[in-house]
Parts: structure tokens; C-alpha cells; sequence
């Protein structure tokens, strides 16, 4: 067991929803289907179906705000902890079958995210990582016992203080003003990736620098700055090109978007 209890269950929930997508990621669908009858929204339901039920079971006085709830208008009192659910992020990597879609549970403590989970179910990656325990990396197959996989590798960020940054960024939302930051903050390489698996790429010290000048809401982010912060990294708030403090959660005057932000290794 973890030290932060909420962190077993966060991660049995993050395994069962990921079957779940993964059942359906493995049929034949059509990529087109968009709309309410499409393949993605049937596994974003199930899979928050799933973490709902599990979270409200064992911790039924926490609230949670969860992003399928959310565009439903269901918005509960947070108070100061809550738990922060996107069952399936990616929903472009799902469609286009790359295998870069995660589920992301987060529990927010005052505005700070203190653990997180994210699992790849199509790459059977999991991460996760709570305040002042550190962040882990493990392999697990699916349907596969967590006790039977592969033990967890404790991951870190790297320094930034080399040469050669490597930045990761979206396949698919990279801005010119992004591409302005990047050639400023002098990255060498790039690194694409999809969904959250961004942050946990600087996480476990693939690439050092995450820079996001887009929208992005609260449940996109809150699991991934869980695990790169447990792993030394920090997400700060991008005031024009200032970093203005950390990324913090609860925003509800913004409707829980979060302004742009810089991700950073160790």
C-alpha cells in the first residue's frame, strides 16, 4: 500500500476503466462515426462509468469532477479535495488507432493536484505518483493482475540544465506561437506524443520541456502534473512568455479551463 491511501484505488480504477476502452478499442469500428453513437463516446462513458462508481464507493465524501459529468452540466460542490477524472483522453489518438489515448484520475488537495494516475490501456503503460512518494512507471497487459506485471520502476525527471532540450508537443495542436516558445527556450529536438502521455514523457526524463499555449481543462491536466511533479518536474502558469506560479486546480470562474502553461523537468 501507498502512504497516500487514495492511490491503490486510483490506479485498480484506472486499470478497470482502460479494459473497458480497450474492449471497444479492439473492434472493428469506423473512425468517421463521430456523434453520439460513436466509438469513443461509448468508451468515455463506460470507462467513467466505472471510475465513478469505484470512487463514490470508497471515498463517497469526496466530490468528483469528471469531464463527461461536466459537459453534462453536472458540477458538483468541490470543497477543498476532489477527485479530477478524464476517462479517456486522446480522443484523436483513439480514432486514429495510435495507441496514445490514456484515462487520467487525480485527487486535488486545495488546489494542488497531490496523486495521479495515468494508464495507456492500448500500450499497457501505466504511471502514477503521489506528492513526496515519488513517480512509477509499470507495464501491465490487459485483464493482467497488477501483482502478476512487471514491478514498478521508479521514474525522475531529468535536469534541464543541459544543451540539448528536448521538447515534447501535441501531434496535433502545435500553434505558431508554440513553435516561438520552443525556438526561445532553445529546444534541440522534438519529441510528438498524444494526450497526457506529454507530461509523462518529461516525467520519466524522455524530454524536458512540455509547452502548452492552447485550451486545455482541469481533468486533461491534473493526473499528468501529479506524476511529474511527485517525479521533480513542475507545470507553472505562462503569463505571455512569465512563468507565473504553479498550475492550480478548482478554477471554477473559468468554467475549469486552464490558462497556458510550461512543463519542465527537474
Amino acid at each position: 500500500m501507498h502512504k497516500d491511501t487514495h492511490l491503490d484505488l486510483m490506479i485498480d480504477l484506472a486499470l478497470k476503466a482502460g479494459d473497458a476502452i480497450d474492449a471497444i478499442y479492439r473492434t472493428d469500428f469506423d473512425a468517421e462515426a463521430k456523434g453520439d453513437g460513436s466509438p469513443v463516446t461509448q468508451a468515455d462513458k463506460d470507462a467513467e462509468a466505472i471510475i465513478e462508481a469505484g470512487l463514490k464507493q470508497a471515498c463517497p465524501d469526496i466530490p468528483i469532477l469528471a469531464e463527461e459529468a461536466a459537459s453534462e452540466g453536472r458540477i458538483p460542490e468541490l470543497g477543498e479535495r476532489f477527485f479530477l477524472v478524464d476517462p479517456l483522453d486522446g480522443t484523436r489518438e483513439f480514432l486514429s488507432r495510435n495507441g496514445e489515448f490514456t484515462v487520467n484520475i487525480a485527487l486535488i488537495d486545495h488546489g494542488r493536484p497531490v496523486s495521479g494516475v495515468v494508464y495507456a490501456p492500448a500500450r499497457k503503460s501505466l504511471y502514477y505518483g503521489a506528492k513526496g512518494e515519488g513517480a512509477f512507471y509499470q507495464q501491465i497487459g490487459p485483464g493482467e493482475p497488477r501483482a502478476a506485471a512487471e514491478h514498478p520502476h521508479e521514474i525522475e525527471a531529468r535536469s534541464t540544465l543541459h544543451k540539448n532540450l528536448v521538447a515534447v508537443a501535441s501531434r496535433s495542436h502545435r500553434s505558431p506561437e508554440t513553435e516561438a516558445l520552443l525556438e526561445k527556450i532553445g529546444v534541440a529536438d522534438f519529441k510528438p506524443a498524444g494526450s497526457s502521455l506529454k507530461f509523462c514523457l518529461v516525467a520519466q526524463g524522455s524530454a524536458d520541456v512540455y509547452p502548452r499555449l492552447g485550451r486545455t481543462m482541469e481533468w486533461d491536466t491534473g493526473a499528468g502534473q501529479a506524476v511529474l511533479e511527485a517525479a521533480g518536474g513542475r507545470v507553472h502558469v505562462l503569463e505571455g512568455e512569465s512563468e507565473a506560479g504553479p498550475l492550480t486546480y478548482g478554477k471554477k470562474d473559468r468554467g475549469f479551463d486552464n490558462p497556458h502553461f510550461i512543463a519542465w523537468g527537474r
